[in-house]
């Protein structure tokens, strides 16, 4: 086909730091459309991308485009998802794909019926950091994994009122909306989960309706056993963002905030890769400019995503009833 010409629809927090992964669409896509229910927001991203049209009503793109990248409040993913599938339009969901998972279902059987691309905003996939940690999990280059930790420490002082602090909004807390990202990490780089549990807190993060700090712990098939500390509260921090994978032959230490991937026993210290941080949106639209062009299911496609949510939703119900989750049986893939 030629150029696909493409539609931002919601030019907020999302929109606007996610702007740049067009760049890499040049030659291939033109952003043709931006929507936002604050005309100034909306004029101000087309400007800004080279579109033409500005609009505050999404649907009144779809006519002119082939695809969108929805960077909408979580609540509203399903109802602008299913307007654009029924259109006949491709999807880029920013994560995560929708609050329930009945929504979920709705979205994905919707990209189904219409033959149309419908792919998830995690972006962390992309990361040639993170492709080297999987490569070395995959190779066994340092013997089995039966650890891996990921750290994710930042600060984020929301506005009282703000939508993000809103867990009917958000879908949750913390961990719903970052800890996504690494849960859907921790399943592709480990496989079957087994059990786990969450335990969160507002405290520290007082803006937060639910968690702005959470504590996940999986234990996943083979004994292999995993962590995941995310905060929105860190008034300081020194591991910011780093994973640790203790395997039988040593430990591969990512520390993301550096760039660096090191193997280290008690005896050597060897970088293995290096490679500048950050969100790798550049490489992630690529990818679903290549599904748009082939047919490809993507990497991050709505039934694997949705098993993500389902361990995050059984982790918070289970913190509800004070017992251990059963991560088992998690659908879509025969589980």
């Amino acid at each position: 086909m030629g150029a696909i010409r493409l539609g931002l629809i919601g030019c907020g927090r999302m929109g606007h730091t996610h702007a740049g992964r067009f760049d890499v669409a040049a030659g291939r896509a033109t952003v043709v459309a931006a929507a936002d229910i604050i005309p100034e927001r909306a004029r101000k991203a087309a400007d800004a991308l080279g579109a033409e049209l500005a609009v505050t009503d999404y649907r009144d793109m779809l006519d002119a485009v082939d695809a969108v990248l929805i960077a909408l409040p979580h609540h509203l993913h399903h109802e602008a998802g299913l307007a654009a599938l029924a259109a006949g339009k491709h999807v880029l969901m920013e994560k995560p794909l929708a609050n329930t998972e009945a929504e979920c279902l709705d979205l994905i059987a919707a990209a189904e019926a219409a033959g149309r691309v419908l792919m998830v905003g995690y972006c962390m996939r992309f990361d040639p950091l993170v492709l080297a940690l999987k490569h070395h999990l995959d190779a066994r280059t340092r013997g089995e994994c039966f650890q891996l930790s990921i750290w994710t420490e930042q600060y984020t002082d929301l506005e009282r009122g703000d939508w993000l602090g809103k867990a009917a909004l958000v879908g949750g807390g913390q961990l719903f909306s970052h800890g996504c990202h690494y849960i859907d990490l921790l399943l592709w780089l480990l496989g079957r989960p087994v059990r786990g549990t969450h335990t969160g807190t507002n405290t520290g993060t007082p803006w937060m309706e639910m968690e702005g700090t959470s504590n996940v712990a999986i234990e996943f098939d083979r004994g292999r056993l995993a962590y995941h500390f995310g905060t929105w509260g860190a008034r300081g921090s020194r591991l910011k963002y780093s994973y640790h994978a203790h395997c039988t032959d040593g430990l591969l230490d990512l520390r993301y905030s550096e760039g660096k991937l090191l193997a280290i026993t008690k005896d050597d210290e060897e970088v293995l890769f290096e490679a500048p941080p950050g969100k790798q949106t550049g490489a992630e639209m690529a990818h679903f400019l290549d599904c748009i062009d082939s047919g490809a299911t993507p990497l991050t496609n709505g039934p694997d995503s949705l098993q993500g949510l389902r361990v995050i939703w059984r982790l918070y119900e289970a913190e509800r009833a004070g017992v251990v989750a059963d991560l088992r049986d998690l659908g879509l893939d025969g589980t």
